[in-house]
């Protein structure tokens, strides 16, 4: 990725977190960046309506724009506008975190997170890559659709670092997780990358293209409505992967 384009998003997700205008000095300081290369993106930023200077010498802050923009793009999403209402129903009966992402090559990034009201809940960004695709249960799913060649090679190839004391870290105990998993058509992360959290994952395929589908919440609730949460998570991917046809 260009610096240019690198730096025009960082602008962006620095007043995300700093949550205020920020000056150029500022900004400079928080991307470590120098100040003229922080002018250019501002000046470009502001001259194309997605900044305004608060009062002079205030620093600046982000218009509406790039929120408008933003609505009229995901208004359009087409599989994002299709499973949202679903999901939301799997998430309201359920009363856990459900997820939608999609793999791009060897990635898997979330393209929509439907959270609970409950305080206690897992929680992502849309946007984000996944944790790992060995011990998470969408990362599981993932790999499940990689021919079997394609599969042990993958495996062969990383090394298994153990996220939490329930990783799995052998190769032969994976791919037997994996096999196990695409016989019963769902996947499972049992603690594996966060502790206490347990997650449940299926795919579908939209135009070809592979999604997942994941469930996730503490391990004490988890673990009670694992059952009907694999058959909400089959029910849905066998709905939106006939839609996508």
């Amino acid at each position: 990725m260009s610096k240019i384009v690198e730096r025009t998003l960082d602008v962006f997700e620095t007043f995300a977190a700093e949550k205020r205008p920020l000056s150029l000095t500022d900004m400079a300081r928080l991307l470590d960046i120098p100040i003229s290369s922080c002018h250019d993106v501002v000046q470009a930023l502001q001259a194309r309506g997605y900044l305004y200077e608060t009062a002079p010498r205030a620093g600046f802050y982000p218009t509406r724009r790039l929120q408008a923009i933003a609505s009229v793009i995901a208004a359009h999403d087409s599989v994002v506008v299709r499973a949202e209402a679903l999901l939301t129903k799997v998430r309201d009966e359920l009363g856990e975190t459900v997820t939608l992402a999609k793999a791009t090559g060897m990635e898997v990034r979330y393209l929509l997170v439907l959270e609970p009201e409950h305080p206690i809940r897992f929680s992502v960004s849309a946007g984000s890559e996944i944790r790992s695709l060995y011990a998470t249960s969408a990362g599981k799913a993932f790999l499940g659709t990689l021919p079997t060649a394609a599969l042990k090679s993958h495996i062969k190839s990383v090394e298994l670092k153990p996220m939490t004391a329930k990783t799995i870290t052998s190769k032969p105990k994976l791919l037997a997780d994996i096999a196990q998993a695409k016989l019963r058509g769902w996947f499972v992360n049992r603690e594996e990358s966060i502790a206490g959290v347990v997650t449940v994952s299926g795919v579908f395929l939209w135009h070809t293209s592979v999604h997942v589908i994941t469930i996730a919440g503490p391990s004490l609730r988890m673990e009670s409505k694992l059952k009907v949460a694999a058959e909400r998570l089959l029910d849905a991917c066998r709905i939106l992967g006939e839609s996508g046809t």
